[in-house]
């Protein structure tokens, strides 16, 4: 299976691209296209998209538990950054970066939740598996 995208709910559009404007370059991504308070999207590097916007039925935005998406990083630096990135602009930390044996021996990862509290990964794997 391939993911071609992925949309993270906002209930506040500047919020959410203060939030994902600082933490998306260290990932990779740049600003593709926006739709005032409604949507933006991000494209990376390897042209998946990453779409933060409003639910189209109107409902609120809630965050998912057991949701989360996982954002492959360069290095681990880029790991440290994004998570930095994250909690400078809005997010709250869920695991500071570090490597995390559980998940295999190259494993390096940090977490955060969005402003509106969705929980995300940033990984890198190290060269063994890049």
């Amino acid at each position: 299976m391939t993911i071609a995208y992925i949309t993270i709910g906002t209930n506040d559009m500047a919020r959410s691209r203060i939030y994902y404007d600082a933490v998306m370059p260290h990932l990779g991504g740049r600003l593709e296209v926006e739709y005032g308070d409604q949507a933006c999207c991000y494209v990376m590097r390897d042209e998946r998209r990453v779409w933060i916007g409003k639910p189209q039925d109107g409902q609120p935005a809630t965050a998912g538990n057991g949701i989360m998406p996982g954002f492959l990083c360069d290095d681990p630096a880029a790991v440290d950054a994004a998570h930095a990135a994250a909690l400078a602009h809005g997010g709250t930390n869920e695991g500071d970066p570090g490597p995390r044996p559980l998940y295999g021996p190259d494993f390096y990862g940090a977490y955060a939740r969005d402003p509106e509290g969705n929980k995300m990964s940033f990984v890198h794997f190290g060269l063994s598996h890049a």
